[in-house]
C-alpha cells in the first residue's frame, strides 16, 4: 500500500483483516471497505473515478444472488489451481475461526446456474472450491449440494476438485457419490481435536463431531475415490505434553491421507481473540509488524500447559510421526489396495516429510525472533 501511494496511486483495502482491524489498516490507505464488497463496490468505482473516495465504506453481508460470476479471464496463465466460491456464511461459529464474524452465521448458496457457468470460464483442470463449508449442515442445505453436483456432472465440466468440508458429508452416501460424479477429488475435514474433551470450546462443531466413527467416515468417503486430508489444532486448553503424538496416532487411526495440524492462534474479530486478550495471553502483540507470523504456522499465544519449546517440539513430533516411512508407505498401499491414488498418495506425503526440515528451521529462526525482545 505505501509503495503505492508513493506512486501517487489510490489504494482502497478490503477484506478480513481490514473489516476486523478498521481503525489500523485505515491509516496505511485512502479508503477501506468492511465486510462483503459486492454492495458497495459500484459505488466505490464511481466514487474514484469522480475523486471522491470516502474514507470507509459497509459492504455488510451481500445478497449471494446479486454475486457475479469472477472474471477468470483476467487472471495471469499458469496457476496451478483455479478457485470459486459457492457458498459463503458458515453456522458452527467455532471459536477460533473468524468466517462467522466476517461472512455470518447465515449459510448462504449462490444459485447452481451460475456456480455452473463459472466452472466453465475456469481455464485450470484441477480447481480449489474455496467454501468454509461445502454442503452446510441442514437438510436443505444437503438438498441443495446435491442439486448443485447434479448439475455440475450433467454440464460435463471435465475438473477435478477438491473442498473444505465438516465430517457429516461422510453421513449421505448418495451425496458423496454424487460429489465423486461431480469431479471432487478430496476434501479437507477439521477434525479439530485427537479427544473429545478438546471440542466442545470450539462451538457448535461440536454436535457434528461428538460420538462419531471417524474411521468408518473416512473410509466412507475414501470408497468413491476421494483423498481426505484431516486438520487437527494443537495448543487447545486441554493440550500437555504428549499431544503431538496423541494426534499423529490419532489421525492414522482415523486413516487420513494427509494430516495438517494448525497452532491455535487468536486472530481479531474471533471469541478466541477477546477470550486471550483479556487474559493476557497473546504473546505477540506488535502490531502491524507481528501480523506475519498470525499464518496459524507459528505459535503466537500463551499456551495453558506448552511453553514455546513445548508446542514447537509437539508440533515437529507430531509431524515426524505422521509423516515416518513406515506410516506412509502403509498409506501408499492402503490406496493400491483400494485402487485410489497411490501416486498422489505418495508425492503428497513425501512432499509434507520434506517440509519437517525447512518447519524446524522457520521455528528456529521464530524462536531467536522472540527471544531478542527479551533481551
Amino acid at each position: 500500500a505505501a509503495h503505492f501511494r508513493r506512486l501517487g496511486v489510490r489504494v482502497v483495502m478490503g477484506g478480513i483483516h481490514a473489516t476486523m482491524c478498521l481503525d489500523e489498516a485505515i491509516e496505511h490507505v485512502d479508503s477501506i471497505v468492511t465486510g462483503e464488497a459486492e454492495g458497495v463496490w459500484m459505488k466505490v468505482l464511481k466514487d474514484a473515478l469522480q475523486g471522491g473516495l470516502e474514507r470507509a465504506y459497509d459492504g455488510g453481508i451481500a445478497e449471494i444472488s446479486d454475486v457475479p460470476l469472477a472474471r477468470h479471464n483476467l487472471l495471469a496463465k499458469g496457476y496451478a489451481l483455479g478457485a470459486i466460491q459457492t457458498s459463503r456464511g458458515c453456522p458452527m461459529n467455532c471459536s477460533f475461526c473468524s468466517v462467522t464474524a466476517f461472512n455470518g452465521a447465515r449459510y448462504r448458496q449462490r444459485p447452481i446456474p451460475d456456480v455452473v457457468r463459472e466452472f466453465q470460464s475456469i481455464r485450470e483442470k484441477h480447481v480449489l472450491v474455496v467454501d468454509d463449508n461445502l454442503v452446510g449442515t441442514r437438510p436443505e442445505h444437503i438438498t441443495r449440494a446435491k442439486d448443485l453436483f447434479r448439475a455440475m456432472a450433467q454440464a460435463n465440466l471435465r475438473k477435478e476438485w477438491i473442498a473444505q468440508a465438516t465430517i457429516n458429508f461422510a453421513d449421505d452416501e448418495e451425496l458423496v457419490a454424487l460429489a465423486a460424479r461431480a469431479g471432487c477429488r478430496g476434501v479437507f475435514i477439521g477434525f479439530e481435536s485427537p479427544t473429545p474433551e478438546g471440542i466442545p470450546g470450539l462451538g457448535r462443531k461440536f454436535d457434528l463431531l461428538k460420538g462419531r466413527d471417524f474411521r468408518a467416515a473416512v473410509r466412507r468417503i475414501q470408497r468413491h475415490n476421494m483423498l481426505v486430508a484431516g486438520s487437527f489444532i494443537m495448543g487447545l486448553d486441554i493440550d500437555e505434553p504428549g499431544i503431538g503424538k496423541r494426534i499423529a496416532e490419532a489421525a492414522t487411526q482415523y486413516g487420513v491421507d494427509n494430516l495438517n495440524v494448525l497452532f491455535l492462534t487468536p486472530l481479531p474479530g474471533t471469541r478466541l481473540w477477546d477470550q486471550m486478550k483479556s487474559e493476557g495471553r497473546v504473546a505477540l502483540d506488535a502490531f502491524p509488524e507481528d501480523w506475519k507470523y498470525y499464518t496459524l504456522t507459528y505459535p503466537v499465544a500463551r499456551y495453558k500447559h506448552l511453553s514455546l519449546d513445548d508446542i514447537i517440539q509437539e508440533m515437529i513430533s507430531c509431524s515426524r510421526g505422521f509423516y515416518s516411512m513406515p506410516r506412509i508407505l502403509g498409506r501408499v498401499w492402503s490406496n493400491l489396495w483400494g485402487r485410489r491414488k497411490p501416486l498422489v498418495s505418495l508425492v503428497g506425503n513425501l512432499s509434507y516429510r520434506s517440509n519437517i526440515r525447512v518447519d524446524c528451521e522457520a521455528y528456529a529462526a521464530f524462536k531467536r525472533q522472540r527471544g531478542s525482545r527479551h533481551h
